[in-house]
């Protein structure tokens, strides 16, 4: 076994990695587990370790061990842990104003709205909390804008969506998923909702009908194993759109912000949808900030009542969210997505068990498809000091922070190989 003492180095706080509540008293890993367990609903399935600090691309846990982020809370921390900087920002912000509510303006907002509008070459901005909440508020627009634009009779709007989907957990969204786990005793579900075969552009284009006002797509579907479109398909559903009079809404929640080497992955095919649909990575993990970001003639049919959130644009969010994007822009960050992630993709290639039935990946989004459960995979990567999590139960996901060194990733590749290694037969 390669010992984690041999990993890179990180400058790493002095302090006690004790988790502090009302005692003081140090937590450990099975006393935090338990507790979790017990008050907690069991809707996740987490690897058994309990983060106490986190740097960079490196965490540690309560029992002081450390391991290489090779998630980055799916994309949301694509900055790194604890960037300096984002910190500062939430410090200074937090001891002026955290939040107004959208009953008063602050004077964060507007900067936030701009700044991000700007950087995606629309018009208007519309500020919402999570990921979910940002795809209701697209389908909330791509339906009025259809009543309102298409003359669609009302009631009758339809969006188009892909099998394998993953946009959220709310009851509209899972309504649409073709995931039996996320569906499963959680209707009735909303209607409106056409679902095809994700690449398939002739089924696009059969589906289309006078109704049709919207196509919302991840440009890479990421929970369902890192998988990318056929060549040509995002580029093609886009003309097809627009030769249709129908939205193209993105959701690059988890791929957009530089995690494939580009600021968005509709990029890597020279598509500008007709909407954006932003989250996690907004805020380099330290807030929920999401937002919409679309042309005013899209997002311009809200008027005040008709949507909006206590939280959504308060001065916390928006003020750390422009420093998340300056971090992106001033440390370069997108293009090391690049660069580290094209590496590590030919490195992950190279790799050789019988059960790697495929690999694949753009950018420092990367996935190991097995033809066995990837889950024990994790875990004996956890053990050598490197997190990952299994999707889709055979797929190994793999997305470290983009600030994450080229010597951590070599040590991290000796890790998967030496884990495939030792699996060879079992």
């Amino acid at each position: 076994m390669i010992d984690r003492e041999h990993a890179p180095t990180i400058p790493v706080p002095s302090s006690s990695v004790a988790v502090r509540g009302a005692s003081a008293a140090p937590v450990t890993t099975r006393d935090a587990i338990a507790r979790e367990e017990a008050w907690g609903a069991h809707n996740y399935h987490p690897l058994d370790l309990v983060i106490a600090e986190a740097r960079g691309a490196w965490v540690t846990d309560v029992e002081g061990r450390r391991y290489l982020d090779c998630l980055s809370a799916y994309s949301a921390v694509n900055q790194g842990h604890c960037h300096p900087r984002l910190l500062q920002t939430l410090v200074d912000q937090a001891s002026r104003v955290t939040l107004t509510s959208r009953a008063f303006r602050n004077d964060q907002l507007g900067g936030f709205c701009e700044e991000l509008a700007q950087l995606c070459g629309m018009e208007m901005v519309l500020p919402m909390n999570t990921g979910a909440e940002a795809v209701e508020t697209a389908i909330k627009a791509a339906r009025r804008w259809g009543y309102r634009t298409r003359q669609i009779p009302d009631g009758e709007a339809q969006i188009i969506a892909f099998e394998h989907n993953f946009h959220g957990r709310t009851t509209t969204i899972v309504g649409f998923s073709s995931e039996p786990a996320y569906r499963e005793q959680f209707g009735p579900f909303a209607p409106g909702f056409v679902l095809l075969p994700f690449g398939d552009i002739e089924a696009v284009r059969r589906a289309m009908t006078a109704n049709t006002c919207a196509v919302l797509i991840e440009p890479i579907q990421c929970e369902a194993g890192v998988l990318l479109p056929p060549a040509g398909f995002l580029r093609a559903l886009s003309a097809l759109c627009a030769e249709r009079g129908v939205l193209l809404m993105a959701d690059e929640i988890q791929t957009g912000l530089g995690r494939t080497g580009a600021l968005f992955a509709c990029d890597h095919d020279d598509v500008v949808p007709d909407l954006y649909i932003l989250g996690k990575a907004l805020s380099g993990g330290f807030y929920p900030v999401s937002a919409v970001v679309a042309r005013r003639e899209v997002l311009g049919v809200f008027d005040p009542g008709s949507h909006g959130s206590t939280f959504g644009g308060n001065p916390l969010g928006c003020a750390v969210a422009r420093e998340a994007l300056r971090v992106l822009r001033d440390e370069r960050l997108i293009e090391r997505s690049a660069t580290e992630g094209a590496w590590l993709l030919e490195q992950l290639r190279t790799l050789r068990h019988p059960a790697i039935a495929a690999v694949r990946g753009r950018g420092l989004m990367c996935a190991i498809e097995l033809t066995v459960a990837a889950r024990p995979f994790c875990e004996a990567l956890q053990k050598r000091g490197v997190l990952c999590k299994e999707t889709h139960g055979t797929v190994i996901r793999l997305s470290p922070p983009l600030v994450v060194e080229r010597r951590d990733l070599e040590w991290a590749v000796a890790q998967l190989r030496a884990v495939f290694h030792d699996a060879v037969g079992t």
